[in-house]
């Protein structure tokens, strides 16, 4: 049964704080390319990833260990970089960590629509 707007996930967006580092390369909002973002999301961890970001972000961004995946490191980066270079997270580098945030304003503008849908996304369970 799909969600109805009663249901829905409510996407937590926060203020931008002052004084970030710069992001790193991205694609413009411009070139954001649905087949790159829905590449992106086709894999479950990194589904996952964006609808926690989403869901339940404490701060602005976040570094991977906040996710709590049990995953060795050089995988966690690989899915992190997929994700910014589909356009779907702006990363920033703090000192030795990297932190991610999804483009929500970004992303509803190319795509109304497609974040709700993540939000409202049921992982599978785990077996």
């Amino acid at each position: 049964m799909a969600p109805t707007a009663a249901t829905r996930a409510t996407i937590k967006v926060l203020p931008v704080p002052d004084d970030l580092p710069e992001p790193l390369p991205e694609p413009a909002v411009e070139d954001i390319r649905l087949e790159a973002v829905m590449g992106a999301l086709s894999d479950p961890l990194r589904m996952g990833i964006v609808r926690k970001l989403l869901l339940e972000s404490e701060q602005f961004d976040h570094p991977c260990g906040w996710f709590g995946l049990d995953r060795p490191k050089s995988s966690l980066t690989h899915h992190f970089k997929a994700l910014r270079e589909a356009g779907v997270t702006r990363q920033r580098q703090y000192g030795l960590e990297r932190r991610s945030h999804v483009r929500v304003d970004d992303l509803d503008a190319r795509f109304p629509g497609l974040l709700a849908l993540v939000a409202d996304w049921t992982p599978p369970q785990a077996s």
